[in-house]
This record gives C-alpha cells, structure tokens and sequence, in this order.
C-alpha cells in the first residue's frame, strides 16, 4: 500500500455518494480578480464552456465563487457576490444537473439561498464559521454537506501573520473544537480543510503538508487546496501561470499522505494524476 486514502460517502440531497477514489475539485471563479486569472468566467458561456470542459476532462464537484481571497482582493458586497453566483451556478446546472456543486462563501445566507434556490449542494466556507455566526445553522438548516477550513482571519483581514506553538497541534485542536460545534448543531457530513496560506507561513504550509496523515485522526474526508498557491510558485521562482507542475507534484504528495479531495484550477492534470496513483495501489493490494 502507498495510498492512505479511504473511502467516504456524501449525503447530496438524500443521494449517498460513495467515493472509491480521491476526488477531484474543480474551481470555477465567477470574479475578475481571482490571483490565477485564466480561473475566471464572467459570463454565464464562459462558465457552462469550462463546466464542459471539467466534467469531460473527470471532475467529481465543481467549487463555485465569486469572492476573491487572495491577499490584497478588493472586497465584494453581499448583493454583488450573490448575483454573480447565480449567474455562475445557472450556467454549470444548464451543463449538468447533477454533478455536485459547491459554493465557495463565507456568508451564511448566501450560502442558504445557493443550497435552497440555485442548485448548489456544498457549502465551501473558507472561515469556519468564524466571519458568520449564522453558517454552521444554514449547513444544518439545508443539510448540505460542509467544508470547514481552519483560517485565523478576519473577513477584513484574511491572511493575518500568525504565530503558532506547533502548527499541525494548533489547526488540529482548532479543527476539532469546530467539529464538536457543528455537531451540537446538528451537522454530521462534514470535510475539514487544513486552510493551506490561510494565517500560516511557507514553513507552515509544508509542515502541514507533511503532517497530513494525522488528520485521520479527525476522521473526516480531508481537503487539500494548494493549486498554484503562493506556497509553490514563490518557492519555485515563477508566477502562478507556471506552476502547475509544482501543483500536481504537491497534489500527488497530498494524495499519498491521504487527502479524499484535491480542489484544482487544473482538473485533466489532477485526475491524471488520481488515475495513476490509484493504479499503483491496486496492483500493491493485488501482489499482496
């Protein structure tokens, strides 16, 4: 064995969804100023054209947002960021009426009415409930399946300098102590998501990366976001246009070390590299 993933399900509006493999997210940005522009998609074409070209290329959910939060990212209201989403979530339902959709906010009430009258079926809150007292009740209210991220931030600062004891401690305890909270509220189908350049230092990030089979510990699927993050490009001298390579060698580490879903800009390379993995595995278990 070399894989340490393990199976999970997902309760998608009273469908079981059973994943045999690691699952491949792919991010569909409905705002200018995403930090990987070629993510973009303003109009309701060029969101069902890459929604298209996502699923052919084997996507498993697609992540939907209209937020930026990337560092310096101008801020974005209420009513702005629920327009563009349900411009852009329209868009991947004309495509596909069942392949699950996240949506990417950290606002309680737009991620209610994306579940309840867009068609979306996760909720991805990149603050953990922390920018909004509301969300954890929305993710019971809807029964959507939620991704909780460890972030440290503030909605208006969202990459603070942060000091840590032991990281990996640190966003474990955080973790678990947001776990027992949804669950007193009545969510049990949750994804944790170690909130890869939220709050943290290179240094960080690949303390994290190298820890991650300890967060089976939580028992939860575990989501990795790093595609073309700053954590590889800085590190390899590019931008984030040229980091794709760098991008799937993480992914495959993150893969290896037991992420159930790798959210990606880049969804052919990352289920490329899912198949791969899954091969060697398979031939392990049958040799053994």
């Amino acid at each position: 064995m070399i894989s340490r993933f393990k199976p999970f399900s997902l309760n998608i509006r009273g469908r079981l969804l059973r994943y045999e493999r690691p699952a491949v997210m792919g991010i569909i940005n409905a705002t200018p100023d995403s930090f990987f522009a070629p993510s973009r998609a303003l109009d309701s074409e060029a969101i069902a054209e890459k929604a298209a070209e996502m699923i052919a290329e084997g996507v498993d959910i697609i992540d939907v947002g209209a937020y930026s939060t990337r560092p310096g990212a101008t801020a974005v209201s209420a009513g702005e960021e629920l327009e563009r989403l349900r411009m852009a979530i329209v868009a991947v339902r004309s495509v596909d009426s069942v392949i699950p959709v996240s949506v990417d906010t950290f606002r309680a009430d737009i991620a209610r009415l994306a579940v309840t009258e867009m068609g979306a079926d996760i909720i991805n809150d990149i603050s953990g409930g922390e920018f909004d007292s509301g969300m954890f009740d929305v993710a019971a209210i809807t029964h959507a399946p939620y991704i909780l991220t460890h972030n440290p931030g503030t909605e208006g600062n969202m990459h603070p300098a942060c000091q840590y004891g032991d990281v990996v401690a640190d966003v474990l305890r955080w973790l678990s102590g947001r776990l027992r909270r949804l669950a007193l509220a009545g969510v049990n189908d949750v994804i944790v998501d170690p909130g890869f350049g939220f709050g943290k230092t290179i240094e960080d990030n690949y303390r994290l990366m190298a820890s991650l089979p300890l967060f089976e510990a939580l028992d939860r699927p575990l989501l990795v976001g790093i595609s073309r993050k700053s954590m590889i490009y800085k590190q390899l001298g590019v931008d984030p246009t040229d980091a794709q390579d760098g991008t799937t060698a993480l992914n495959t580490v993150a893969l290896l070390n037991g992420a159930s879903i790798i959210r990606v800009h880049d969804v052919k390379a990352a289920a490329q590299t899912v198949r791969l993995i899954q091969l060697i595995d398979s031939t392990t278990k049958a040799d053994n």
